[in-house]
């Protein structure tokens, strides 16, 4: 058994290297009927987005959040307090979601803002839920009832 010429072997890898453009990663090509490679796919173009798209998602999250301090139906049980769950798990996806934008454009400050808004959103859901199964006292305020009688 013969080994194989490492040396010629990686000297024609370090050429095939060569060989490709600098700019893109190698992407394999899509073969049509008879073997030859199809033409490549374009990419989508990419917009960039402005600081003001990014700050106008976090202000819509902040938004809401607050906006759930002054939630104008009684929500102790029934379906207020399941409409109430619906708005504070809606401020958590806000969060979430302003605090996805705000990773993807390296907006530090605006990022920790977004994730206290998600943190918000758990905050708002659990004064509500944890009572009701057990985890925390009950109040009046915060009944251990889901359904109202």
């Amino acid at each position: 058994m013969s080994t194989p010429d490492w040396d010629r072997q990686l000297a024609k890898i370090d050429k095939q290297l060569a060989a490709l453009p600098d700019d893109e990663p190698a992407r394999p090509q899509p073969a049509r009927a008879g073997g030859a490679p199809a033409a490549p796919v374009p990419r989508p173009e990419r917009r960039p987005t402005t600081a003001f798209g990014v700050y106008g998602r976090l202000a819509l999250s902040i938004a809401l959040g607050v906006s759930m301090l002054f939630w104008p139906y009684p929500y102790q049980c029934g379906f207020g307090l399941f409409g109430y769950l619906a708005g504070a798990a809606t401020v958590l996806v806000a969060g979430i979601w302003s605090a996805g934008w705000t990773w993807r454009h390296r907006t530090a400050p605006a990022h920790v803002v977004a994730l206290l808004v998600a943190v918000w959103g758990l905050v708002l859901g659990g004064m509500q839920v944890l009572p009701r199964i057990g985890y925390a006292v009950p109040t009046a305020g915060h009944p251990a009832a889901w359904v109202c009688r």
